[in-house]
Order: structure tokens, then sequence, then C-alpha cells
């Protein structure tokens, strides 16, 4: 295990220069001024100056290599639209509300959609299976941003049952103005892990291994918690990387339609300032994100299967 987990960490530095090279090559092709605030063009000499500070007069592949260079040794550089902060500074500051608001958005996804999916499939064809499949087809027929939009009219406006403005300031704190946001932002992958978890608990149920370990007499909360559940959860672990970096990017229109100051907000406004230092660095984090993430799903297949360990 330890093996694969090393050689799969060395495969991440090849995607992330491509990552990297991708991100800076669309960067590029956008063009624009990052230095110009309004209408009013920069003076020559106070452009030249500025473009030599960030090598934005070198040709690309240098300011390729510099950056490469730069991320290696974790500086993401200074930011070109707000000249007083540096990239990892504005990473430091929004980062971790997004990362909590992921965080609590993906623990509705498992805590909700994962029993939902076991309850529908250890009870097909009942009430309880027809509420799962009708919340998962509502899961996924409603995009976030129009959830956000309901919850707010409807729970946050008209009930005045929860409150939308603002956001708790520090990463462990915890109040009811983050149940809107990161329902609004788990509520697909709840109702995908719902219906996906039950699809895949009905298959291994009809499994020759499990119709023999009930003939053998073993109780049936031992069979679908030893054979079936295991093997059932392994679709869903599979998911897991892909639904990471969906709710990832997500939470940029989420940050917006709730003012939480996410990295989201710093991204949107570097795309139109032309920042490209910003947009790259967020760029590169989220993707290391995911590249994580990817790595966990391996370690748990391992975990969850054996057999996987020895696959190369």
């Amino acid at each position: 295990m330890a093996t694969f987990i090393i050689r799969r960490i060395i495969w991440t530095i090849p995607v992330i220069l491509l990552v990297i090279f991708m991100t800076f090559v669309m960067m590029k092709q956008i063009g624009g001024n990052p230095f110009r605030k309004t209408e009013r063009n920069v003076p020559p000499a106070i452009q030249a100056n500025l473009e030599r500070k960030f090598n934005l007069d070198k040709p690309w592949w240098q300011q390729y290599a510099y950056y490469v260079k730069d991320v290696a040794t974790f500086d993401l550089g200074p930011s070109m639209s707000q000249r007083t902060r540096s990239v990892n500074d504005i990473i430091k500051d929004g980062f971790p509300k997004s990362l909590k608001l992921g965080i609590l958005a993906f623990l509705w996804a498992v805590v909700l959609g994962i029993p939902l999916g076991v309850l529908a499939a250890l009870k097909p064809n009942s009430i309880f299976d027809y509420f799962a499949m009708f919340f998962s087809t509502i899961g996924f027929a409603l995009p976030s941003f129009f959830v956000a939009t309901l919850l707010i009219y409807y729970v946050a406006l008209k009930w005045g049952l929860v409150p939308t403005n603002g956001w708790p300031q520090g990463f462990f704190q915890f109040d009811d103005r983050i149940i809107l946001p990161s329902f609004a932002l788990g509520l697909f992958p709840m109702a995908y892990f719902a219906r996906l978890v039950r699809g895949s608990m009905l298959e291994t149920m009809q499994q020759d291994y499990v119709r023999t370990a009930r003939a053998k007499g073993l109780p049936y909360r031992r069979v679908v918690g030893l054979h079936v559940l295991r093997n059932s959860l392994i679709p869903a672990v599979t998911a897991t990387a892909p639904l990471l970096g969906l709710i990832i990017t997500g939470t940029f229109i989420i940050e917006i339609i709730f003012s939480i100051p996410g990295i989201g907000r710093y991204f949107i406004n570097s795309v139109f300032n032309r920042d490209f230092s910003v947009v790259m660095g967020i760029t590169v984090l989220t993707s290391l994100i995911i590249i994580v993430a990817n790595l966990f799903v391996d370690i748990m297949y391992g975990i969850l299967d054996p057999r996987t360990r020895d696959v190369r």
C-alpha cells in the first residue's frame, strides 16, 4: 500500500504541471491589461515598469517557468489588482471559509444521502423507496443556485426561520447561518449518493455470496453490514473525488448568492480584473484538493476491497 501511495504522489507532479500550463495558456488568451482600473490608459512608462516587475515582459515560456518555480516554493506571488496583498494572503483569508462550506455540504451528502439510499434498498417498492427516489430526482433536477434562491425567499425571508446575513468568522464557529448555503450546495451530492447506494445495494443483494451467507444462517443484519453494505459503498467512494471537485467549484456560485467571503468571490473578481496570479493560484489550489481526494479514494478502495492493493 505504501508503494502504491508513493507512486500516486509522484504521478501528481505532471498532472499539476499540466493544470498550471492549461490555466496559464487560457489566461493569456483572455488578454487585457491587469493594471488598468479605469477607462484611462496607464502611462507607457508606468506600464513598462509594472510589466517588468511582474515578468510580463518576458516570453511566455519564461513566465511559465517562473511561476512553476514559485509554486514549488509555495509562493504564489503578489496580486496584480490588490497591490498590498499577495495571493497567499488572499487564499489564507478566503479558503478556510470555502473549505468550511464544502465540508458542511459534503456532510449533508454523507449523513443523509447514504442512509437514505440504504433504507430505500432494504425496503424496495415501499413508501421509503418512493420518497428516496422522489427526493433524489428533485436533487438532480434543481441546480444549486435555484435551490439557494428558493431557500432564501421562503425559509429566510418569508418564514423567517434562518438568517442569511453574514458567515461565522472562525473555522470552528457554527450557527444557524451555515444551514441554508451548506444544504443548497449539498443537495445534489446528497441525491447522487442516495441513488448510487440504492442501486449498488440492490445489485449486491442479488449476488451469489450474499445468498450463500443467508443460506448458512447468518443474521440478516450481519449479512447487510458485513457483505452488502461494505461492497455497495465502493461505487460511492469512487464518486467522492469528482463530487468533491463539483462541490469546490459549486461554492463559487453559492458564495456569491449568500455573500460568503470565500475564495469564490476573489476568483470571480480576479477574472474580470485580469489578475492572472490570483486566478492561477486558486486554480492550482483547487486542483491539488481534487488530486488529494483521488488519492484518498484509492486508499479507501484498498481498505474496502483488499484485492485492489495488488493491482499495479
